[in-house]
């Protein structure tokens, strides 16, 4: 998925002897990176088993931001240090999160189908519309985690005219006017859009108990993490009507499961996990990967995880 044939892998290339799967099944991976020092991965998980059996292995690149299909704490007992790429895909994903929310807002794939199906032709009169158009200025966005990502939605957010919060258990001063409770932002927003990093603490932070203390009509994006939803809940709430709509990236298991409450609910939109795939998102995870690699070999390692 990160490079499906419009990058190069050319910066690996100089660096020493490269081979490229597209895809590893489970039981090919030992064997598969036997022999090598360099492993670069994505969604391929490296367990204890298979770090501790990698008798040459000196080095894990992660593509992507999340490194949790490592075992770091096994690397780390090998003195491996595994490498992430952290902010490469902080504009791109901003911009998603609004992709989905001005759907929600103005339906434009419907309104453009059915004028191409010659509803506008027929019309009596001069437009029509089927679903609520929403003007987002003045309404209230709450951000939950308000980092690099979180901060780039809140300044597109602002673009448009919204009232931003945020809640996030790291406050930075620079940030303080913004932030609030967690219940605090529940109860005033308009829209919640998800920012923050899948942990113990965090996982599903979007509940029926949660949902309960949200204004009626909310909208909620998740272009994070699946698991920081209670997709049933989420589902009930959608239905009930007291979530007014859904834009979602991302769900607990991917590729999604047919038995997922969501691909049924009202107002849910679900997209493939692609907030992070524009070509020029994929091509600047590329060339930090190289120069994490180029980092290491120098002996000055970057973006370490484990170490």
């Amino acid at each position: 998925t990160e490079n499906p044939g419009d990058l190069s892998w050319e910066g690996f290339s100089n660096l020493g002897t490269v081979r490229v799967y597209d895809r590893t099944a489970t039981e090919d991976i030992e064997a598969r990176i036997q022999g090598a020092d360099i492993v670069i991965t994505n969604k391929t998980v490296l367990n204890r088993k298979t770090i501790e059996n990698a008798k040459n292995l000196r080095y894990i690149g992660v593509l992507a931001t999340g490194y949790n299909v490592v075992d770091i704490e096994a690397a780390k007992k090998r003195g491996v240090p595994v490498c992430n790429i952290p902010t490469y895909g902080t504009d791109a994903v901003a911009q998603f999160a609004f992709a989905m929310l001005l759907e929600i807002a103005h339906h434009v794939q419907h309104h453009s189908d059915a004028v191409k199906a010659g509803r506008w032709t027929s019309c009596p009169d001069f437009c029509f519309w089927d679903y609520p158009l929403i003007e987002l200025a003045n309404k209230t966005m709450g951000i939950i985690g308000y980092g690099r990502i979180g901060q780039a939605t809140a300044r597109i957010a602002r673009a448009f005219g919204m009232r931003v919060i945020a809640y996030d258990s790291y406050q930075h001063p620079e940030h303080a006017d913004v932030y609030v409770s967690l219940d605090d932002l529940l109860s005033q927003s308009d829209v919640i859009s998800l920012h923050c990093p899948l942990f113990e603490q965090t996982k599903g932070i979007i509940n029926k108990q949660s949902i309960e203390k949200m204004k009626d009509n909310v909208i909620i994006l998740n272009n994070s993490r699946g698991p920081l939803i209670v997709e049933q809940d989420l589902a009930d709430a959608l239905n009930s009507g007291k979530v007014y709509a859904a834009g979602l990236d991302v769900v607990s298991t991917e590729p999604i499961t047919e038995d997922n409450p969501l691909l049924k609910a009202k107002n849910c939109i679900i997209t493939p996990h692609i907030s992070w795939a524009p070509k020029e998102s994929r091509q600047r995870l590329m060339d930090i990967a190289v120069d994490n690699l180029e980092k290491f070999l120098a002996g000055k390692p970057q973006n370490v995880v484990n170490l």
